[in-house]
């Protein structure tokens, strides 16, 4: 007999609640069979000489070997059997026969092991005669009964409901999920190493902090029983990253979570992975440099190129990301010149008309640099796939940035744009504390955004000029591997109980 893997059950299938409580009474009766045999179903350590796709990558014949895995195929030919078993490194097939592990084994591998079950094997390899690499197994263990089925092999996890909410499914069925998230990792390894290498630093900062700071945004709260005092998960970890530079480190980088109470969508997620750099001594064009040849050295190692295939749902290109440098670099300004040759020219009312004429919303609550924002969001910074660094925003919008010498209604600031999101800003650093007081006083999102004198105090004994970056990575990830939703590229993204 073949043993298959069955579509997963869904609330929308009517049979689906009565399908799935057999399926579940079935594979409860041989967990039972198997206590009866005096077999533990849920075992305990077991030793491996490879993993199964290494064993099949440096496969040879004659090897004594030990390998453990899930069991994803199996196929039953009277008193023989070909299984593979797997990890996320891969598969390889495993052979089983009754003259070789024993009546009771095999009728124990027959009767009650299910395709999802977890089995250790010991035995020799050898391949086949259609020359697939194997192991015969004169030994089996069994070290997990799963009580459910697996999704369909075939079909894997479609539902996006269930591949979020299960990633578990997701991951054991769709071989692009499991590449994508191993990829993942890889970039941030060799993210850190990149760093490294350039003299930066990795430290860690507080995640629970007194005043949030960084950024203009809604912070989650929480309470601190022993201290009775409110704490917040932070937003940035930008204000202790400087208190560094004023303590005497010059280069250091921190690669970690920060947390926006604020809305989800297809590139938001309220807990996301950002990185933060800062570098004594140098400036915000220097930063855009490091940022630009990090990208490409990331594309180059783990995309195949600096051109990048973004694909729709069924899989055709949508569009080819061109990474190729150098990047354009634009102020911001000469954009929005671009899309209205007047803007700069109006007054704040017609400003608004404006927007609403280029199809722009609005909201009355909006002061006049949040307009001008409203229109470079949605008709530039959307609208731009391959790499812009804007240059020189309204200092209104960045209160811990350095004024601009020539124009002090901008600061030193560039905003990276890639595929229609900003990728990363960076800063050449504000370092004097009198003004960066008055310009916190006088930030957008005041309300929700104390000063924190700490770091006041802290400038006042003196950061050096320095430049800083962020990089949200969850949207870098999306742009390497061409994915449209951030919770294709977040393992458990936050969702909205059923």
């Amino acid at each position: 007999m073949d043993d298959v893997l069955l579509p997963l059950m869904t609330d929308s299938d009517p049979s689906a609640s009565e399908s799935e409580s057999q399926l579940l009474a079935v594979r409860r009766a041989k967990l039972e069979a198997l206590r009866q045999r005096g077999i533990d179903p849920f075992g305990g350590a077991f030793a491996t000489t490879h993993d199964p796709g290494q064993l099949r990558a440096d496969f040879a014949d004659g090897l004594q070997v030990s390998v453990a895995g899930r069991i994803t195929a199996r196929r039953i030919m009277g008193k023989a059997a070909f299984f593979d078993l797997s990890t996320l490194t891969g598969r390889i097939q495993g052979y089983v026969n009754k003259k070789a592990v024993g009546d009771e084994a095999f009728e124990m591998f027959r009767d009650q092991i299910d395709i999802g079950d977890w089995l250790g094997i010991r035995g020799e390899t050898f391949t086949t005669q259609v020359g697939e690499p194997s192991v015969k197994a004169d030994e089996l263990t069994l070290l997990s009964k799963s009580l459910r089925p697996l999704p369909d092999k075939w079909h894997g996890v479609a539902d996006p409901e269930i591949k979020y909410r299960q990633r578990y499914l997701d991951l054991i069925s769709n071989q692009r999920s499991r590449e994508l998230f191993i990829l993942r990792s890889r970039i941030l390894s060799a993210i850190r190493v990149w760093f490294e290498q350039r003299g930066f630093l990795e430290v860690e900062t507080p995640m629970m902090q007194d005043v949030p700071g960084g950024a203009a945004a809604r912070p989650f709260e929480t309470w601190h029983n022993a201290l009775d005092m409110p704490l917040f998960l932070r937003i940035a970890p930008e204000l202790f990253l400087k208190r560094l530079l004023v303590g005497g480190y010059t280069k250091v980088f921190e690669l970690n979570r920060n947390f926006r109470n604020e809305g989800i969508s297809r590139r938001h997620n309220p807990e996301f992975t950002m990185l933060e750099a800062y570098w004594a001594f140098a400036d915000f064009g220097q930063m855009a440099g490091l940022v630009e040849e990090l990208v490409c050295h990331l594309a180059e190692t783990f995309a195949g190129g600096l051109k990048i295939e973004h694909k729709d749902e069924e899989g055709n290109v949508r569009r080819t990301l061109d990474l190729s440098r150098p990047w354009r670099r634009a102020s911001y300004r000469e954009l929005l010149a671009g899309i209205d040759p007047q803007w700069w020219d109006y007054s704040p009312g017609e400003r608004v008309q404006r927007a609403r004429e280029l199809g722009v919303e609005t909201s009355p609550q909006m002061e006049d640099y949040e307009v001008t924002q409203q229109v470079f969001e949605k008709l530039i910074e959307e609208k731009t796939f391959d790499p812009l660094f804007v240059t020189h925003v309204p200092k209104e919008l960045i209160p811990l940035a350095r004024l601009n010498p020539d124009d002090p209604d901008v600061v030193d600031v560039y905003e990276l744009v890639i595929n229609g999101q900003e990728i990363s800003p960076g800063y050449s650093e504000l370092n004097d504390p009198d003004l960066q007081r008055r310009r916190l006083e006088h930030q957008a999102g005041e309300e929700t955004q104390a000063s924190d004198e700490d770091f006041l105090t802290a400038l006042e004994y003196g950061m050096p000029p320095a430049g800083g970056i962020g990089i949200g990575i969850d949207r870098l990830i999306m742009l390497l591997t061409g994915a449209e939703n951030i919770r294709d590229v977040v393992l458990f993204p936050q969702l909205k109980k059923r």
